[in-house]
């Protein structure tokens, strides 16, 4: 048989729904923290550089509506890396190295709409303690909170295919 017929039916055969686990769903999490940490660094710094430069004082942390704006600010920072990568993909690096995607429950790929909601119950699932991500050890179908309340779930990609050995060429 051609190679390309034997892709071509790999490829068309029904996709085989795996469970995400909560350890795949916790590494992937841990890489997209440490990516977050340097982009919520740097989002500060170009925020508060800045305004040290330009105004007359120092940026006023100790106030609370600068505090407030700041944190703000980079709640809307980290809202925004996980929606660009949502909808675009469907995989955040952190994500894409564990092999982990998220979809709607129809498998369609999530609209601005979707991952904002995603976002939003995800943070509020984390808020008790993590429980509502840990709530996929006991859930029937592998589902945490927030894939419910969202209409969303996590499922496991296919690994590369791995690079064919180059020729020797003696």
């Amino acid at each position: 048989m051609d190679p390309a017929q034997i892709d071509h039916q790999e490829n068309t055969d029904p996709p085989q729904v795996q469970i995400v686990s909560l350890w795949r769903r916790l590494g992937a999490l841990l890489y997209d923290g440490i990516l977050l940490s340097a982009l919520l660094l740097f989002a500060t710094a170009c925020l508060i550089i800045p305004y040290d430069l330009l105004a007359t004082r120092p940026y006023p942390h100790a106030d609370w509506l600068y505090r407030t704006l700041l944190q703000g600010y980079l709640l809307a920072v980290i809202a925004g890396f996980f929606v660009y990568f949502w909808t675009h993909g469907g995989q955040t690096l952190g994500m894409r190295s564990w092999r982990v995607r998220v979809v709607r429950a129809d498998d369609g790929p999530l609209n601005t709409g979707d991952a904002l909601r995603r976002f939003a119950w995800a943070a509020l699932s984390l808020l008790p303690l993590g429980l509502g991500l840990w709530w996929c050890l006991v859930d029937r179908e592998h589902l945490a909170w927030h894939d419910r309340a969202s209409g969303t779930r996590l499922l496991l990609t296919r690994p590369k295919a791995a690079a064919r050995p180059l020729k020797n060429e003696h």
